[in-house]
């Protein structure tokens, strides 16, 4: 038997129905298919995660900046941790974006997300080093560390820190940022 051949314009062929943008034919990305309960429960996984991640780190930030107790070095550098980590939940929420595999918010989004999730983790680790650091010290020489780790040099630190992560991933990702349409490494490939 021959099949029926419908030159309907308006349908949508199966191999279109998975392409993210059908009308760019063969250039555009392929959609994700899962099933509706996979996909439900994806978002509602991720979309707990940032909302848990964005929540708990703004506490914590609320209260290290409210209180004047908690400003000490050692909390500044929490401080400067639990920022790097909301940024992280807030990138998360790009991430449920691209839960079907197709990227909707445009090139100059895609760099940003790109951009801003690469920096809030340099972050995070430096943050997470310097705190190594101090807890060395505090271990290492208890007598000295009042003189030796002051707030002044613990914000000095955090900022060569968010500097460092962001000069070093803009320069990287410099060429991104330039020219957005020509993104090579990113989740968003092809998608804006």
């Amino acid at each position: 038997k021959k099949k029926n051949i419908n030159n309907n314009k308006n349908e949508v062929t199966p191999d279109e129905a998975e392409l993210c943008y059908p009308h760019l034919g063969n250039s555009s990305c392929r959609r994700i298919v899962r099933s509706h309960s996979v996909s439900v429960l994806l978002h509602i996984i991720l979309s707990s995660i940032s909302v848990l991640t964005v929540t708990l780190n703004l506490l914590v930030i609320i209260s290290i900046s409210h209180f004047r107790k908690l400003h000490t070095p050692t909390n500044f550098l929490l401080l400067s941790l639990a920022v790097s980590d909301f940024s992280v939940g807030f990138v998360w929420v790009f991430m449920i974006f691209l839960i079907d595999g197709c990227w909707f918010l445009g090139a100059g989004w895609c760099v940003f997300r790109t951009v801003f999730s690469y920096i809030s983790t340099a972050a995070s680790i430096g943050t997470v080093v310097l705190i190594s650091v101090d807890r060395y010290v505090v271990v290492c020489d208890p007598m000295h560390y009042q003189t030796k780790v002051t707030k002044n040099r613990a914000n000095i630190c955090i900022v060569l820190c968010w500097v460092g992560s962001t000069v070093f991933h803009t320069v990287m990702l410099k060429d991104n940022i330039e020219y957005p349409e020509m993104i090579k490494h990113t989740f968003c490939l092809n998608k804006a």
